[in-house]
């Protein structure tokens, strides 16, 4: 039907993109579909062009693999790369690896440096390369010198986009400077003072600038006592100087002492939120396996830590089987033997969840290494005689045999300050050994309980009836 005349043009519903438990709402999710489908570019727009990040890649992981490349294109400049930040690694280089690289290079020259690294470095070498040669030689530069640094370091988490001052410069000079210089970081908190080398001097906060005269010197205000850090430093250690001092920023030199990046509060964030979850994944040997990881993938990346558990359950196994003849007379206790093994298990896992966390952050160290562990031991010794009175007062009232409720308290007992030592113990020294004690220490600590909960168990009850 066409409208009256002097009446407008019915105005199109443009539906909220989240529900009101935060989720994004399968109607909105539809609109955007049926847009790009159509190649509406108008209503597309008015859909999803003034999205924040996180919503714009929620809705890119929402839509169908070959709706995303459209959704970028028809969007064009509207399409906040930004949002590339909040996606799956899985969905954000496939969606890359199906723009054209110009599109990804624009895209990534609107980022602070540190975005931008993050969204390249888990690219492959050759796509990588393809998105380098669309950015102009000076910025192209500075993200390479990024990507040449270790993984997982202070130069990938750095921006390289900072404000670095001579120290003879006044306060006018600087806060003229930053005012008129296009190209600054879009958020700052401190001036750097360097000398004609570009080694670190000194430092000013924003407030302190802003109180000062305009002709005073900018070195009578820097503060020279300046934690630093290098550029191959692990990021762990930037986030634990983060919480150590309190920082908002923190400036990254390089082995000479030149001044080539800072790290913001907003990266350590994210960086403590990462590294908790990967903590948390390799403790249960899942990886770093993404929700938009295919079945295969997933599989392929569990199988190896099943593989490695079913080995130590052939090995417990044995340790049944030295007491095949005890079983045979004494039934029972093939029953009961897993409510020792499972129970150290458990108390061995806390024990190991709080150790890993504790090695992580740095809160066990040689000054209080002893009493750390010492105290998970005291722990176990007293979980272990109460749990050892519970089941043996159980296992006497079920089996009304007295001989075999004290057996399995005995068991008990051993096997939770068995757990409660592997699980401190084994972690302290994979870290010593240089390896991952959130990834390597499960297996050994579940080696450990099983094997001496059967044997303690089926040894005691051995020795008590007098078996063999």
């Amino acid at each position: 039907m066409r409208d009256l005349p002097g009446e407008a043009a019915p105005v199109a519903v443009v539906p909220e993109p989240r529900d009101e438990d935060g989720n994004l709402r399968h109607d909105f999710v539809e609109a955007v579909r049926a847009a790009i489908e159509a190649e509406d570019v108008t209503r597309l727009k008015a859909l999803a062009g003034d999205l924040y990040e996180a919503d714009l890649g929620d809705l890119v992981e929402a839509l169908e693999p070959d709706l995303r490349p459209e959704l970028v294109r028809l969007l064009g400049a509207d399409f906040d790369f930004s949002a590339l930040l909040e996606m799956d690694e899985g969905v954000r280089v496939r969606l890359i690896e199906d723009l054209p690289p110009e599109t990804v290079a624009e895209g990534v020259r609107e980022l602070e440096s540190d975005d931008a690294v993050y969204i390249l470095e888990d690219l492959d070498a050759e796509e990588q390369e393809a998105i380098l040669d669309q950015i102009p030689m000076a910025e192209r530069l500075q993200l390479e010198r990024s990507l040449d640094y270790p993984e997982e370091s202070a130069g990938r988490l750095m921006q390289t986009d900072f404000i670095a001052v001579p120290p003879f410069w006044t306060v006018g000079q600087t806060i003229d400077y930053c005012r008129e210089t296009d190209d600054l970081p879009d958020d700052f908190y401190e001036i750097y003072v360097v000398d004609p080398t570009f080694k670190l001097v000194g430092s000013v906060p924003l407030d302190r600038l802003l109180r000062a005269k305009r002709p005073v010197k900018i070195a009578e205000l820097a503060t020279e006592e300046l934690l630093t850090v290098e550029a191959t430093e692990d990021r762990e250690e930037v986030a634990r100087l983060f919480e150590l001092y309190n920082l908002i920023a923190l400036p990254v030199v390089d082995g000479s002492g030149r001044l080539v990046g800072v790290v913001t509060v907003d990266d350590v964030v994210d960086v403590v939120r990462e590294e908790a979850e990967e903590d948390l994944r390799a403790l249960a040997g899942v990886g770093d396996e993404e929700i938009s990881d295919t079945v295969v993938d997933i599989a392929r990346g569990r199988f190896w830590w099943l593989l490695v558990n079913l080995g130590t359950a052939f090995l417990a196994a044995s340790v049944i089987g030295l007491f095949e003849g005890t079983i045979a007379q004494i039934v029972t206790l093939a029953a009961l033997a897993p409510i020792v093994a499972s129970q150290g298990g458990n108390a061995a896992t806390q024990t190991m969840t709080v150790s890993v966390r504790a090695i992580a952050t740095r809160e066990v160290g040689r000054l209080n290494l002893v009493r750390f562990v010492m105290r998970e031991v005291l722990v176990a010794v007293l979980n272990g005689l109460a749990f050892a009175l519970i089941v043996g007062v159980a296992v006497f009232a079920w089996f009304q045999n007295p001989g075999l409720g004290l057996v399995i308290a005995g068991a008990m007992v051993a096997n939770l300050i068995a757990g409660g030592l592997a699980g401190v113990l084994v972690p302290i020294v994979v870290d010593k050994l240089d390896g991952d004690p959130a990834v390597v220490s499960g297996v050994f600590v579940t080696t450990v309980t099983d094997c001496v909960g059967f044997f303690a168990f089926l040894g005691l009850a051995t020795w008590w009836f007098g078996l063999g």
